[in-house]
């Protein structure tokens, strides 16, 4: 039976030498491999670890995979979690593992970085205009016949690039389409029905496309979780729904998608995108991906799941400088956490808080606290996409801080 990712290329990385390449690992740690190392079972203090540093804690991370995955199970939708978040094949392996059905992307980059790792089944959440794209797109169907990808087309512009540059290539096998559905100041997607229907008929008169279903994001235009912003966002879900019911006789496959989800309002999406029709064969498919490490900012404030949820991303700086009674200098900055939601959470330190970055500096702002030069100090991020893709390589740590994995990100 074909796997949904290659487990020999994964487990291959544990076997590639560390180097300086990697940026906080200990220098002890070149030219041995994360095998290697995590055979010692190491403590990461201990062993001359360079700061600032972002670490990832296993039980916090294998919790939050089995709570989402029971939580799908229960709820009767599917997972192809957001690959961007981590990029990592070893992480997405684990969710794969889990039950997810598939690895969400946003570019033909992002593709081709899992497909490396003989990942089978791609969601590329995006439109798909790049004629090389295209090209490649092509050439890989058509040579592995295991592999399964579906993006979206919103304009019927957008239809004709696809077929002409699919033609042109010499495409045997289809490109499967969700026909995106948008919402006013939103970001893509048709806007109103006329525009949806119009997309879809395009792409079902397309001899190198094939129509499987509908697809949508929530929260373009943010994460309010008040009752108003969920009412729109059910409003919005509901265009969706009756996108599907309208399309049902033309759909080009026998088990349709309805695709939405994000991390913020993927219970709504569950309530919304569910109970079809008898007759209509719907897959129901989440894209949530920040729930694998979930976050001490947006996410512990709007996640469905933020009470069942665990924090497992952090980043580890020192304080360098006290030039103020209540100013603490530490060496962490916007090169090394996220800061696009919202700004580091110091840990332990409740009356502390981070007011500013600079590259490679972060102000903290102290309370009671007492803070000396040379401590080291937590911090929790908010919204980790923008915290895995400054580090290529991630420490994974047990209860004891002990090094059992060495986590490895693509960007």
């Amino acid at each position: 039976m074909d796997t949904p990712i290659n487990a020999a290329a994964v487990g291959a990385l544990a076997e590639e030498p560390l180097d300086w390449r990697f940026k906080a690992l200990p220098a002890s740690w070149w030219g041995h491999t994360p095998a290697d190392v995590c055979a010692a079972s190491p403590r990461l203090l201990e062993e001359g670890a360079v700061g600032p540093m972002c670490v990832l804690r296993a039980d916090a991370l294998a919790h939050n995979v089995a709570a989402m995955a029971q939580w799908c199970r229960q709820r009767g939708v599917e997972l192809a979690p957001h690959g961007k978040t981590h990029m990592s094949p070893q992480l997405l392996a684990r969710q794969l593992e889990a039950g997810a059905c598939a690895v969400t992307v946003a570019t033909v980059s992002q593709t081709r970085i899992f497909r490396a790792f003989g990942v089978t089944d791609v969601v590329l959440a995006n439109e798909l205009v790049d004629e090389a794209a295209l090209r490649w797109l092509a050439a890989e169907l058509d040579a592995h016949p295991d592999f399964t990808l579906v993006c979206w087309a919103d304009s019927v512009r957008g239809v004709e690039l696809m077929t002409s540059t699919l033609a042109a290539a010499g495409a045997v096998r289809p490109a499967d389409v969700c026909v995106e559905v948008g919402m006013a100041r939103g970001r893509t997607g048709c806007r109103g029905a006329d525009a949806v229907d119009e997309v879809a008929r395009a792409v079902v008169a397309s001899p190198r496309l094939r129509l499987v279903g509908v697809a949508g994001y929530e929260a373009a235009l943010g994460h309010d979780v008040t009752a108003e912003a969920v009412t729109h966002v059910r409003s919005y879900l509901a265009d969706i729904r009756a996108a599907v019911l309208r399309l049902a006789p033309i759909f080009e496959t026998d088990d349709v998608i309805a695709t939405a989800g994000g991390s913020t309002y993927f219970d709504v999406v569950a309530d919304e995108l569910t109970g079809w029709p008898a007759g209509l064969r719907v897959r129901t498919v989440l894209r949530s991906g920040c729930y694998l490490t979930h976050d001490d900012g947006l996410y512990r404030r709007t996640s469905p799941l933020r009470d069942g949820l665990r924090p497992a991303l952090s980043v580890w700086a020192q304080v360098v400088s006290r030039p103020e009674p209540d100013l603490a200098i530490v060496t962490m900055g916007r090169r090394d956490v996220s800061f696009d939601q919202d700004l580091p959470v110091p840990q332990g330190l409740p009356t502390a808080r981070v007011v500013k970055l600079n590259d490679q500096h972060a102000y903290l702002r102290l309370g009671d606290e007492r803070v000396e030069v040379g401590d080291w100090l937590e911090f929790g991020i908010s919204h980790p996409c923008t915290v895995f893709d400054k580090w290529p390589m991630i420490p994974l740590l047990d209860g004891d801080g002990r090094v059992v994995d060495l986590i490895r990100t693509f960007f």
